[in-house]
């Protein structure tokens, strides 16, 4: 039997898999073949691990949703922190980003979103949406941008997506680093005699700004481990809803200490760099609004003059190559695609955008992972140095 035909383009594909990042995509399910029945979407895609759906209109509106948890008719409201909803027509695509507590409900209906936008209906071939659906996703829901208000469909499409392991590597590293315990010893030194360039300064203060999960707290924990010499938890670290790292809560406005608020901070009592931490498996699950937000601080960052740095963490999950073996890290172009995509979305030069691992499972140290862990705080201190020059020269 001759494998089902896709209605996707070159281009859409590519556009799509934009968003998901380094996938391929596997056609599960086609509503014009199997039907619009629900049952022959759930015989076809239950079970099958991330899927994306994309319908289909009048339009020529191509839409539709991203979830990485299994259909399986549970009868339960689902979490996935990777949901989003998204709408590829025009030169500039639309991503939604579904709240994560109510990404849909695995019920035995069509396939939903946020539990109220689902595409075919009672086992037709149009989309139904609640207005309440609005509540349940992260920026405002406008049907009109999404699919234009057409909301009979001329296809449906559910798709596998199956990360690649088709990761090319460059004949010449792209960044040359020194694995041995030599070089090791030699930045645990630098770190630990570091003194900063003014002299009024006692210490270096860096600010580390991030999602939930992202890997501040397991940064902290990773650094502290290289220096007892084995693995530790001094920081509480997880993937808990709300932020772990309690030393700066986005949620609750800055309270300044009332006796400095009446007098100009000192440059002891200054960040002297800032330091974004994002997970590198999910630059392309990026949300606007995180975008936005991380834009809204590096401008107040960039007003104050202040060195900024980005830490991409979980770099080994991203890439296989990586994970069998760190010392492949500054030799995968995966990772150098990720690495520029971080820069362009946060608008940091590549120069300033450190790939690292931090400890998480691991019993014990590994040489590799503590040279990359070391290098990310020499370039911040170096990066606090700038900021120390800067001022000697005013």
């Amino acid at each position: 039997m001759a494998p089902i035909a896709s209605d996707l383009t070159k281009d859409q594909r590519k556009q799509l898999c934009d968003f998901l990042g380094n996938v391929e995509l596997t056609l599960l399910y086609k509503a014009s073949v199997h039907g619009y029945q629900a049952s022959a979407f759930h015989q076809r895609c239950d079970r099958q691990g991330p899927t994306l759906l994309v319908a289909y209109n009048r339009l020529g509106y191509i839409f539709g949703g991203y979830t990485s948890v299994d259909y399986a008719q549970s009868g339960r409201e689902i979490t996935d922190e990777e949901a989003f909803l998204f709408s590829i027509r025009g030169r500039v695509p639309l991503r939604i980003q579904v709240n994560t507590y109510n990404a849909r409900l695995d019920d035995a209906g069509g396939p939903n979103f946020a539990q109220r936008l689902y595409f075919f209906h009672k086992n037709q071939p149009v989309v139904y949406y609640s207005k309440s659906v609005i509540a349940l996703l992260d920026q405002p829901f406008n049907t009109l941008k999404l699919y234009g208000n057409d909301t009979e469909l001329t296809e449906c499409e559910v798709y596998k997506v199956n990360q690649t392991l088709q990761v090319s590597f460059k004949e010449k590293p792209w960044r040359n680093i020194l694995w041995t315990s030599k070089r090791r010893e030699e930045l645990m030194d630098l770190i630990r005699n570091h003194k900063p360039l003014m002299p009024s300064v006692s210490r270096v203060r860096i600010l580390m700004i991030g999602p939930v999960g992202a890997g501040k707290s397991s940064f902290f924990n990773s650094i502290n481990s290289v220096f007892m010499g084995h693995v530790t938890s001094k920081a509480m670290s997880g993937s808990a809803g709300t932020s772990l790292t309690t030393q700066f809560n986005p949620k609750a406005p800055f309270q300044p200490d009332e006796q400095k608020a009446s007098r100009p901070a000192s440059l002891q009592e200054k960040i002297h760099c800032v330091v974004y931490v994002i997970d590198a498996t999910k630059i392309s699950l990026m949300s606007d609004q995180l975008e936005e937000k991380l834009s809204s601080v590096r401008s107040k960052v960039n007003s104050v003059a202040i060195p900024q740095m980005v830490l991409m963490t979980k770099v080994d999950e991203t890439c296989p190559h990586v994970q069998n073996d760190l010392e492949n890290i500054y030799a995968s172009s995966y990772i150098k695609m990720k690495v520029q995509e971080v820069s362009s979305r946060l608008g940091v030069p590549v120069s300033c955008v450190l790939p690292v691992k931090n400890y998480s499972q691991e019993l014990e140290l590994e040489l590799k992972c503590d040279i990359l862990l070391l290098n990310a705080i020499q370039q911040m201190l170096r990066f606090a140095n700038d900021y120390f020059d800067d001022i000697d020269t005013i």
